[in-house]
């Protein structure tokens, strides 16, 4: 029997990334943008039904680009995550951070020692009564884990959303701007027109009580680009 073929790691860690950056790349891209009330998540999506932009917990919300069933599987972990933690401790004790760095560990555990990598990349943001208190993170298909400032980006456009917003990203701007801020800049990474009724959109909005996830409908979404 012939012995197996050697492959120094760095080549195979190399080759591992190389195949999940090219899964992530395919997907939509998906925009986190502070304005004055919270936080937007917004990208394009024509299905009604499979969401990339979910509630995970009072003031904890989600995005994933990639595979849908891969960040749909991180995703309702987290639901799990944070109710086990916020029944077992307090509320409070849900935050993005401890999300965002248990997923993290998930994806970094199935980057080095699964046979096939996770081909998604996720966003994890939080708001508080505070302003101050808003928390952004992006977790890549290796488990890199990134503390974002008032904007981020994940999917195939990333490089050209990050310094597309980096130009005009304002924490104080009204939501309605912050949406056609978001969709311009996917636009025009995109370089393609995309229909009102093709695009997901939520706010983390700190006035809406406890729970400060909500939906735009498409209404909202046209209603804020015209």
């Amino acid at each position: 029997m012939g012995m197996p073929m050697y492959v120094p790691p760095e080549q195979l860690i190399r080759d591992r990334a190389d195949f999940a950056r090219k899964g992530v790349g395919r997907g939509r891209s998906i925009v986190a943008l502070e304005y004055e009330h919270g936080v937007l998540l917004c990208g394009e999506n024509s299905s009604r039904a499979l969401h990339k932009v979910s509630e995970i917990y009072d003031q904890v919300a989600f995005a994933g680009v990639g595979r849908f069933n891969e960040f749909e599987a991180l995703r309702v972990a987290g639901i799990r995550y944070a109710d086990l933690k916020g029944y077992a401790y307090d509320r409070a004790d849900v935050t993005a951070k401890g999300l965002a760095n248990a997923y993290s560990q998930t994806l970094g555990q199935i980057f080095t020692h699964e046979v096939k990598p996770y081909e998604i990349e996720v966003l994890v943001a939080e708001v508080t009564d505070d302003p101050a208190g808003t928390q952004l993170f992006r977790v890549q298909f290796d488990g890199t884990l990134h503390d974002e400032t008032a904007f981020g980006s994940i999917g195939g456009q990333e490089d050209q959303l990050r310094q597309a917003l980096a130009a005009v990203a304002d924490p104080g701007m009204p939501l309605e701007t912050a949406v056609r801020v978001a969709t311009t800049a996917i636009q025009d990474a995109d370089e393609r027109a995309i229909p009102d009724d093709h695009w997901e959109a939520a706010v983390l909005d700190r006035q809406n009580g406890r729970r400060k996830f909500r939906r735009l409908s498409g209404e909202d979404i046209a209603q804020a680009r015209s």
